[in-house]
């Protein structure tokens, strides 16, 4: 509950950003541009953000003559969440990790590298699945995806600004700041910072629901120690091999950041550390024998 609240909040600060940068840059005009552009990509990853991350990723549906145990696998923890079996798919890549898309339960899709089929056991590959159904079930594809649209509108809407002041001539005296916008130093600090701190609030709103999905998924399973255990081998097995034939933006699908990321990366990263998850997953563990 308190992520979800978290997740609300943070949706709405972005979507506040992206509409005073509207207005600060441009005026009324800009306002409009902003929810324009909100809208109009918002609907289309709405309606094929799964196909985009799919073929982004290389993956490959697979049938349960292909793979019985994976399929096996899906429906069970499919059926423990309360949801429709999603489609599967595999990637074809020896670093292990996964993800799950779809804008609903109904149009879910949940992916597994043949790294983590050949790293870990059936109950830690429950507890990373699980973790995924909960992506599935609390809506966070789609979600992570209307976070991204806003960010990514403000940016665009950030890179006009700047060209505004660059070829267009915008200086603090020649516009009306309360009619038009571009009021020279507060349109300044907001081409700069709007964008900035759109990464830092997506960045949060990643986290929270990377939380969120560990500790739902641990209770589809019952079983937080094998989600913990699966995490701690991921993190080490994506340090041996990481995932850098996949798009950047993409890493934000994965359970695990796909990626050999240095310090600076780490700070900004879109995964929660691994240390604090698994310690939240053990607690939960103890909790429940005691």
């Amino acid at each position: 509950m308190a992520n979800t609240l978290k997740t609300t909040v943070l949706l709405a600060a972005l979507t506040g950003i992206l509409l005073v940068a509207g207005q600060l840059i441009a005026g009324p005009s800009g306002l409009t541009l902003a929810l324009i552009l909100a809208l109009g990509m918002n609907a289309v990853s709405y309606w094929y953000s799964d196909k985009i991350a799919l073929s982004m990723t290389g993956a490959r549906e697979v049938s349960s003559d292909e793979a019985p145990q994976l399929h096996d696998i899906v429906a069970n923890v499919a059926a423990q969440a309360g949801l429709p079996k999603p489609r599967v798919y595999v990637v074809q890549n020896a670093s292990p990790n996964a993800f799950a898309t779809g804008r609903d339960p109904n149009h879910a899709a949940v992916a597994v590298t043949t790294g983590i089929l050949n790293l870990l056991n059936r109950e830690e590959l429950e507890g990373v699945l699980a973790h995924e159904m909960a992506h599935i079930r609390n809506r966070d594809t789609l979600i992570a995806t209307v976070a991204a649209t806003i960010a990514g509108a403000i940016t665009y809407l950030a890179q006009i600004g700047q060209w505004a002041f660059i070829f267009g001539g915008y200086g603090g005296g020649r516009r009306d700041s309360r009619s038009n916008g571009m009021d020279g130093m507060g349109a300044l600090l907001m081409i700069f910072l709007a964008p900035l701190a759109a990464m830092l609030i997506q960045l949060a709103i990643s986290r929270a629901r990377e939380y969120n999905a560990d500790s739902s998924g641990a209770r589809i399973t019952g079983n937080p120690l094998a989600l913990a255990d699966a995490l701690e081998r991921l993190e080490r097995g994506v340090a041996y091999r990481p995932m850098n034939n996949v798009p950047a933006v993409t890493a934000p699908l994965f359970i695990m950041n796909p990626f050999n990321a240095g310090m600076m990366q780490k700070l900004f990263s879109d995964h929660p550390p691994t240390a604090e998850r698994v310690a939240r997953l053990r607690k939960m563990a103890y909790e429940q024998i005691r």
